[in-house]
């Protein structure tokens, strides 16, 4: 594969990206503080958004493996067609309506579309790392040049949005230090917008940055088109016949190694997303970090861009286990940032945890394809179920999170969270530390333990090459 031919397969992946990573660090604020929804009926958004994409998995694996060979390819028709309905879904999960009786039902459509488009991109985009190359070292090559693009992504969708709301979350009705003889001007009655202007600032800001991203989208996937060539199916014999979509989701479900590597992550990439979706809120509620917020973002994710391929070179040389604990990192760091607000704290924290998700989101997707080679082997003439591993594996983490997320927004309804107040109860703050700190910790060890028991390694990597050359 050539470096081009890798970047703009990376580049493809981006746009989801940035817009996944805008919505994962603003969109709980953005309806708390500028749609004004409670905490309860955000939380009903959350997860059944998040629950809608994680079905939509595999619906669309079971479509996409029934697709036939086109003249783009058997993936590419489902990525080019989707995206100009994911835009517009994608620009009206921002938009403040001018009633008030329906605005939940309105976020909770527009999400919901936005998580089943985003997942009908990313089913195929993701199955197409195996139908790049046969060769493992290239896969996964064009792994870490995919994860780089994405964390750089990441990057850009946090970065921008954060640049551009970040005027949208500053307190003008709040005294920094109340008069003595004042008693509530740290809890004045919140000065809603009318919901009726739609050009007020809050609003417009949201929307700008919504049809940036909605741009930054269309970009990445014209590269996407014009830059990478699918394969057909370059494992396959021309006897073997494609395995029925239920027979190969109960085979999956019962192949060994991507079971303990699904659940393992699936916990890991729970705490990040918590740790995402709780961030902003932290940094502005319980930190009083609130002109740092969009900078501590961007440098999560500017740590994370930058040691992508420093992991790349390390699971090449220690193996992908190993590289699989630097995860771990980010745990004493949050618990840091908890008991010890700071800003120099925090920034160190926002640096480290940004190794540990780098390290999160590329080894997962570097080895999935390892796991697809193994079950290769263990069923010889079969064929077309990789969309059915990689659907399955990010129904079961984007179901994990929807869950997880919605609860600790339920979390905060219950111990009392007010949208637009200067400085919220103390069990909410409480309740913010324990969603940064206490539960991330707790899923990522346990995490780590089932990794484990994971079984495939370096040695039987290599073996598992020469027997699918033998066999080829």
């Amino acid at each position: 594969l050539s470096i081009c031919h890798k970047l703009c397969y990376a580049i493809g992946g981006a746009p989801n990206q940035v817009a996944g990573s805008a919505s994962a660090f603003f969109l709980q604020i953005f309806l708390l503080d500028i749609a004004h929804i409670t905490p309860f009926h955000a939380s009903l958004v959350l997860f059944i958004g998040k629950a809608s994409g994680a079905v939509t998995d595999p619906v669309a694996g079971f479509f996409i493996s029934k697709s036939r060979w086109t003249k783009i390819g058997r993936l590419m028709p489902w990525m080019l067609a989707c995206t100009p309905f994911t835009i517009v879904s994608y620009f009206f999960m921002w938009y403040l309506p001018p009633f008030l009786s329906g605005r939940v039902a309105w976020y909770l459509t527009f999400y919901c579309l936005f998580q089943a488009l985003t997942t009908l991109f990313q089913v195929p985009y993701s199955a197409l790392t195996m139908f790049l190359s046969t060769d493992q070292k290239e896969r996964d090559s064009a792994t870490a040049y995919r994860m780089t693009m994405e964390v750089l992504g990441t990057l850009i969708g946090a970065a921008l949005q954060g640049q551009i709301v970040a005027s949208a979350h500053v307190s003008h009705h709040c005294t920094v230090n109340p008069p003595i003889n004042t008693t509530d001007s740290w809890h004045d009655d919140p000065s809603f917008p009318d919901p009726a202007n739609l050009l007020s600032h809050q609003t417009k800001v949201y929307m700008i940055a919504a049809g940036v991203i909605g741009g930054v989208y269309l970009l990445g996937v014209v590269i996407l088109f014009l830059g990478v060539k699918e394969r057909d199916d370059p494992y396959a014999l021309n006897s073997d016949r494609a395995i029925p979509f239920c027979k190969g989701l109960g085979l999956t479900l019962k192949h060994g190694p991507y079971v303990k590597l699904t659940a393992s992550f699936l916990l890991i990439s729970t705490a990040v997303q918590l740790e995402q979706s709780n961030f902003v809120l932290f940094c502005i509620q319980t930190a009083d970090l609130n002109n740092h917020f969009q900078y501590l973002v961007a440098t999560i994710l500017a740590s994370a861009a930058v040691s992508v391929p420093f992991w790349q070179k390390f699971l090449q040389r220690f193996g992908k286990k190993c590289a699989a604990f630097g995860i771990s990192w980010m745990i004493p760091f949050a618990v840091m940032l908890v008991t010890i607000p700071s800003l120099i704290l925090a920034y160190v924290v926002a640096f480290v945890s940004g190794l540990s998700i780098a390290a999160s989101l590329l080894l997962p997707w570097s080895m999935l394809p390892d796991v697809v080679d193994n079950f290769r082997l263990q069923n010889p003439h079969g064929k077309g179920y990789e969309t059915i591993f990689y659907s399955s594996y990010v129904f079961s983490t984007k179901m994990s999170a929807g869950i997880v997320l919605g609860i600790s927004a339920a979390g905060l309804e219950f111990t009392g969270y007010k949208p637009g107040i200067c400085r919220q109860p103390s069990d909410v703050i409480l309740a913010l530390k324990i969603l940064i700190g206490v539960v991330p910790a707790i899923l990522i060890l346990v995490g780590l333990f089932i990794f484990l028991f994971y079984p495939i390694t370096e040695e039987s990597r290599k073996e598992t090459k020469r027997a699918l050359e033998i066999l080829r």
